[in-house]
Formats: C-alpha cells, structure tokens, sequence
C-alpha cells in the first residue's frame, strides 16, 4: 500500500484544477456525509443494482421530451429549456460548466447516460431547495430514493468525508464486503481504475457517477438504440 496515497494526510492535495463546480459538489457532499451512511457495504448496493437500473431507464421518456429535435442528444439550448421546465435556477455560467462536466464524450451533446448525471448533479447541488426536490419528483416519480441511494453509496465510500473517494477507502469499502478473501485488493483496485477517469488518484461524484451507469449497463442501453 506505500503506492496510495491517502486523503488524510493532505485533504486539498488533488484540488489544484478543481473547477468551480467540482468545489460546489465537493461541498455539497460534505453537508450530506453529515448525515451519514444507512449503506452497510459494497454489497448492498450490488443487491440494488438492478432496482436502481430500473429506475433510471424510466428517465428515458423524460429524456426524449427534452431532445426536441430527436437526434439522441440534448443541446445547450434543450439544456436551459429542461432547467427552466423543472424550475431549476442556475447561472448561465453554471449551466455552461454542468453541461461541459457531463459532456463526457465532448460531442456537444448530453446523451442518456449523461442526462442521468446531469439529473442526479442537479439533485445534489439544490439538496438544500425543497422546491427542486419536489419538482423533480413530479416530473420523475420514484427516481428521488434512487438518487439518495447513489449519494449515499458515495458518502459510505468517502471514509474520511471530504468529498472524495481515494483507492485507500476504496480497498476498506471493499474489505468490509469482502473480509478475508485474497482478491479483495485486485477487486477494489478494479472498481477504482473504472471509476477515476481522469486518473489523478482521486474520485469525484461525478466520476462516480458515470462508472455506476457503466456497471448497470446504461452505455448498454446508448449502444442498443444506435444499431
């Protein structure tokens, strides 16, 4: 383990090319750790994956309401006018970052799996409007316990609560689903390579995020509607 670093000893080591809204989910997600994991293991959220699958394919029909020109992606402009339909406040500065954040590909447009990162960002930084909740249940029944269900699957992964999840509180998560076997090491080192994409030893909730619609097999679904 003298190859992992750990948050620990230096909290903000990583934070150098922290982006406005990178800082903004960092914070938001100091404020829900305070309330901390009802998650007992990595397991557990392996036993809600499909449950949770489920769920954010339904998004699927929101989706193809806001791509107006149906061509698969949501621009920009389709961008403002679902904010603006889910009475979601943003700056134009701040829509520009979301949609540069979630824009994984940087093809200039927010595909299905990336609409459900976008949605689910949208649910963490407005945790403390009430109004955003409820709208947002209005237009998506069912998909608020989904989104607290992934926020809280991040919060019992952040050992340390600071916004990050680090490859040492990836191999603790791990071992304690996995006490005593050999590859429990190989296994959390699997799941933090795909869930760090840019590769800086640290793990946003973003990032997070778009591993977990990988695991569920969303990219799947993309795949499935291009053939």
């Amino acid at each position: 383990m003298g190859a992992v670093v750990g948050k620990g000893d230096s909290p903000r080591q990583f934070s150098i090319h922290e982006t406005k809204l990178e800082a903004k989910m960092v914070e938001a997600m100091k404020r829900r750790a305070v309330k901390g994991s009802v998650m007992k293991s990595f397991n557990s959220l392996i036993l809600k994956f499909r449950k949770i699958d489920e769920s954010l394919r339904k998004c699927k029909a929101i989706f193809e309401q806001f791509d107006e020109d149906s061509n698969g992606a949501i621009d920009q402009e389709e961008m403002k006018k679902c904010f603006y339909k889910l009475e979601v406040s943003f700056t134009d500065e701040e829509i520009s970052d979301l949609f540069e954040a979630c824009d994984i590909n940087e093809d200039m447009g927010i595909k299905f799996n990336e609409f459900i990162v976008l949605i689910c960002l949208v649910y963490l930084l407005k945790d403390d409007s009430n109004d955003v909740h409820t709208k947002l249940h209005m237009e998506m029944p069912d998909l608020e316990a989904t989104f607290e269900t992934l926020v809280d699957a991040f919060v019992f992964l952040d050992k340390n609560k600071d916004g990050y999840v680090s490859k040492s509180e990836m191999v603790q998560a791990i071992n304690e689903t996995t006490t005593g076997e050999r590859s429990s090491g190989r296994i959390a080192m699997k799941r933090f390579e795909e869930m760090d994409w840019d590769k800086n030893g640290m793990v946003n909730f973003k990032e997070f995020l778009f591993a977990f619609t990988r695991w569920i097999g969303i990219d799947d679904l993309e795949d499935e509607d291009e053939d």
